[in-house]
C-alpha cells in the first residue's frame, strides 16, 4: 500500500520551499493554516509527482519553541544516512536526469549502486538525507528466501560496504564560494 504523505518539521520555510520544488523538482499543492494551543502552524503539501506527498511543519508556537532539532539524525547520535526519505525513479535514465539536476542546482551527489537498486542521495536544509532511488532489478527467491534468516540471524553475514560515486556540482550553489 502507497503512503499518503510524510510530515517533517522545518525551521526554514523559505529554503525548504525553494529546495523541494527548484531542487527537488515537486509541486508546492496545499498549505493548511491553523491555531495551536500557543500560537499557530502551517502544514506545507508537495506532491512528489505521484500523488503522494511530503509535507512540513512550520511551527510558530511559544509552547513548543524554537529549541527543537529537524535534523532526523544527528540531534539523536545518529549517521545522517540512518533515518531518511527516498523516492522512487521509475528507471536509470530518470535517476541519472535527477541526479543531473542537483548538480545544476549545486549539490554534490553520492551515487551508489547496491546491486539491486541504485540510489542518489543529498541532504535538504533541514538536514535530513532525501533519497531517489531506482529499482534495477527484481528480487531473486534465494534473496526471499535468505531474507528471513538474515532477520533473525544473532550476527547476519554482512555484505561489503557500498562504494559511492561522489558526482560534484554543475554550477556553484549561492552562498557557495565565489
Amino acid at each position: 500500500m502507497a503512503f499518503h504523505h510524510v510530515a517533517l518539521a522545518t525551521k526554514d520555510l523559505a529554503g525548504t520551499h525553494a529546495f523541494y520544488t527548484e531542487t527537488m523538482g515537486f509541486t508546492l499543492c496545499k498549505v493548511v493554516a491553523a491555531p495551536t494551543e500557543a500560537g499557530w502552524a502551517r502544514h506545507v503539501f508537495y506532491d512528489t509527482g505521484d500523488g503522494q506527498m511530503i509535507a512540513f511543519w512550520d511551527l510558530h508556537d511559544s509552547k513548543i519553541g524554537d529549541a527543537y532539532s529537524t535534523d532526523l539524525n544527528r540531534s539523536v547520535g545518529l549517521p545522517v544516512w540512518t533515518n531518511h526519505v527516498a523516492f522512487n525513479a521509475p528507471d536509470l535514465a530518470s535517476l541519472a536526469a535527477r541526479r543531473t539536476h542537483w548538480q545544476e542546482h549545486g549539490i554534490t551527489v553520492a551515487e551508489i549502486d547496491h546491486g539491486w537498486c541504485t540510489s542518489i542521495y543529498a541532504t535538504d536544509p533541514n538536514g535530513i538525507l532525501v533519497e531517489f532511488c531506482c529499482t534495477t532489478r527484481p528480487f531473486t527467491a534465494e534473496e526471499i528466501a535468505q531474507a528471513t534468516q538474515l532477520l533473525e540471524a544473532e550476527l547476519p553475514e554482512l555484505e561489503d560496504a557500498p562504494v559511492p560515486v561522489i558526482h560534484h556540482p554543475t554550477v556553484v550553489a549561492v552562498g557557495q564560494g565565489s
